[in-house]
């Protein structure tokens, strides 16, 4: 049997959870099973939806009374839920996934054939972006799926540069503006912009550094520097860059690449609200897949080799886009990439 189990029903976890339990026939999964850390009332619509969607729930064993007072029924625990499945997806908050396979992941590794955990969790194996470095993933057990702003700068990179050549980079700077909280949380807004520490002097902020090592999976040596600051919004973090190429080009030429590269999105929005809301309305669980969504209208080519412009970050789809992709391709190696064509229907070519 072909069983994915996810740990969390976060921002990432619960989306994911719904993916996979609408396309599962599709996709050829027999179970999807889902682990939920505390019984929570506020999050039992939440849990029993996803159970109503197909969804399995397993919690810890001596959580399982409080979970039935909540009225949900758990079917596993928690290792009994990792030692059945064929991927483990860990979607819980940071910190947690490096800590889950010290404690959980590695008893089972003659078991589950891969272990997955999201951007937060450097360190806990490969990093990994759909579309960007596919051919550098192996037989990997531990596979990170690298942070949604990493899969944003990744693929700035990739069709400003790189798709005019491999040697064509020279350099690239960001701005990562990120929003505050995700709209499903409730604490930790703030009430102004702040801006963030560069703690690295090579990289600056852990984006340049992630998109650094995620590219040298294939061999780049990328010149590669970011900054960050968190606004006051719940909305989409948004990202401003400046790519150095060696082989002249045109905004035009730009702006055709990004429509033909199918995991980037275009819009002629400059407001993040009006992208959000769009994702809303048309995404699977409001979400936009694509990696990036470029603002057409900031686009600048100066002086023939240094593109300017901002894209705006599909905070979650673009990290569950490629979380589909590493669970399929564990399961289905030969032709993850056919059967992942059932998600292109929730790819948008303009926002």
């Amino acid at each position: 049997m072909n069983i994915v189990h996810v740990v969390g029903t976060g921002t990432i976890g619960e989306p994911l959870i719904g993916l996979l339990c609408d396309l599962k026939d599709k996709l050829g999964i027999d179970e999807i099973t889902f682990y939920k850390h505390s019984p929570v009332l506020t999050d039992r619509p939440k849990i029993r939806g996803l159970i109503k969607r197909g969804g399995i729930l397993a919690v810890r064993e001596e959580k399982v009374r409080e979970f039935r007072e909540l009225g949900v029924e758990p079917t596993y625990t928690a290792e009994e839920a990792i030692k059945r499945a064929t991927v483990v997806v860990d979607c819980s908050p940071k910190g947690y996934g490096l800590e889950n396979k010290e404690k959980y992941y590695k008893k089972y590794e003659d078991r589950v054939r891969t272990f997955l955990a999201q951007g937060s969790e450097f360190g806990f194996g490969k990093p990994y972006a759909f579309g960007i470095n596919d051919e550098a993933l192996e037989n990997d057990k531990y596979i990170q799926i690298v942070s949604c702003n990493t899969h944003n700068i990744a693929v700035a990179i990739k069709f400003s540069a790189l798709e005019g050549g491999r040697d064509n980079f020279v350099s690239g700077r960001f701005v990562c503006i990120r929003r505050a909280t995700d709209i499903s949380q409730e604490k930790k807004f703030i009430p102004a912009p702040e801006v963030n520490e560069h703690k690295n002097d090579k990289f600056g902020t852990h984006h340049a550094k992630d998109v650094w090592y995620l590219y040298n999976t294939l061999g780049y040596n990328l010149d590669v520097f970011s900054s960050a600051l968190k606004i006051n919004t719940q909305y989409m973090h948004s990202i401003w860059f400046d790519i150095k190429v060696k082989n002249e080009t045109s905004r035009e030429e730009i702006i055709q690449r990004c429509i033909e590269n199918p995991r980037v999105a275009i819009t002629y929005k400059k407001h993040s609200n009006l992208v959000f809301s769009f994702g809303r309305d048309h995404g699977h669980y409001g979400r936009i897949l694509n990696q990036t969504v470029v603002s057409v209208p900031t686009v600048m080519v100066k002086d023939g080799k240094e593109i300017f412009g901002f894209c705006f970050t599909p905070q979650d789809g673009n990290s569950l886009l490629s979380s589909m992709s590493a669970i399929i391709r564990s399961l289905y190696p030969e032709n993850y990439k056919e059967k992942l064509r059932v998600l292109n229907e929730f790819l948008f070519d303009e926002v």
